[in-house]
């Protein structure tokens, strides 16, 4: 990149030259990424997950201890080709939504709708009773769709 002159206009003929504008230095800025690094933190990851598929069931609404609500629902994802019986398998995806996502999921979702969710994938590790290791993933949801109507039950 070539450097850049500064020139006032105001200057006389007979003034010095013009120097180089020496460039700024930048900011320090905190890494976070840094402390932890050895708490999986990484600071520059990317991790959004984008999801199409059906409800399995009602979506269940909890509120936390602090009044914070949450809800959780799995989405059946069909998977892009079939099996070898010519079959189309899906992937089972838990999802959790929070706050007033949470309640606007539970008051108008329910088993078998079509939903979009998009978000981040969280992957916990727990310690069982017995000294083994659990391992659960789920999408912790930052935007959901609804992508058919309510279906209509045979009373409508």
């Amino acid at each position: 990149m070539p450097r850049q002159m500064r020139v006032d206009d105001e200057r006389r003929a007979d003034g010095p030259e013009p120097q180089p504008e020496a460039p700024a230095p930048e900011p320090a800025r905190e890494d976070p990424g840094r402390e932890g690094a050895s708490r999986g933190g990484g600071g520059r990851g990317i991790n959004q997950v984008t999801l199409v598929g059906r409800l399995t069931r009602d979506p269940e609404l909890r509120v936390t201890g602090d009044g914070v609500p949450r809800t959780w629902f799995v989405l059946a994802v069909p998977r892009p080709f079939t099996n070898r019986d010519g079959e189309r398998d899906a992937d089972f995806v838990s999802v959790v939504a929070w706050r007033q996502l949470a309640t606007v999921v539970a008051e108008h979702l329910s088993k078998g709708r079509l939903a979009g969710v998009t978000g981040r994938l969280q992957v916990q590790n727990q310690e069982q009773g017995d000294g083994s290791w659990r391992t659960t993933a789920e999408v912790v949801a930052d935007q959901i769709v609804f992508l058919d109507g309510p279906r209509k039950t045979a009373g409508e």
